[in-house]
């Protein structure tokens, strides 16, 4: 005869199995949804400095400011199976150096509840858009771009960029800062 261990065994392997079985289902209505969405970059102020890089031997690298606008509706991409949105903007160019370079420079986190309209005027960059060397200087094709990584319930965690981005050249000359 069947123990008591084994029956609570057999039940707990069954419910196990079928809860598996719901979370596939679950994943699958949503695994093929298209989660982009247009998005509208806009860059109003860009700055250039060359300040000495501490991180490592003491030489001076470029250092890019940049004053953006952005513009996205991300309502779309919400249905039950999402949990958040992680948004990030980042830049990509190439130098003499590196054939890709590929720097964040600003992120979000979007809840589900929270309101998915983003209308971002003025935003400064969050993190510092440093180059290992003078890539930035004259530098005419700086693409911004922003993408997202949709959090789920349950499934995989897709990369989804925007359809929007911008290609903005940098300045020939640096800015003068004073030192006292």
């Amino acid at each position: 005869m069947n123990t008591v261990l084994s029956r609570a065994n057999s039940l707990f392997a069954f419910s196990l199995s079928v809860m598996a079985a719901l979370t596939f289902g679950c994943f699958i209505t949503t695994a093929f949804k298209d989660r982009s969405v247009p998005v509208r970059l806009h860059v109003s102020r860009i700055m250039l400095k060359n300040v000495e890089d501490f991180t490592g031997p003491r030489e001076r690298s470029d250092l890019g400011f940049i004053t953006f606008d952005i513009t996205a509706d991300l309502e779309n991409i919400f249905d039950w199976n999402v949990k958040q949105l992680f948004l990030y903007l980042s830049a990509e160019y190439s130098t003499k150096n590196n054939a890709l370079n590929q720097v964040v420079l600003w992120d979000k986190i979007v809840l589900r509840g929270d309101n998915p309209k983003l209308l971002l005027k003025d935003m400064k960059t969050k993190y510092f858009f440093f180059d290992d060397g003078n890539g930035l200087k004259g530098n005419r094709n700086v693409t911004l771009t922003l993408s997202w990584n949709v959090v789920p319930n349950a499934g995989i965690l897709p990369l989804v960029t925007g359809s929007g981005h911008v290609s903005v050249p940098f300045p020939d000359t640096y800015e003068i800062t004073k030192s006292y």
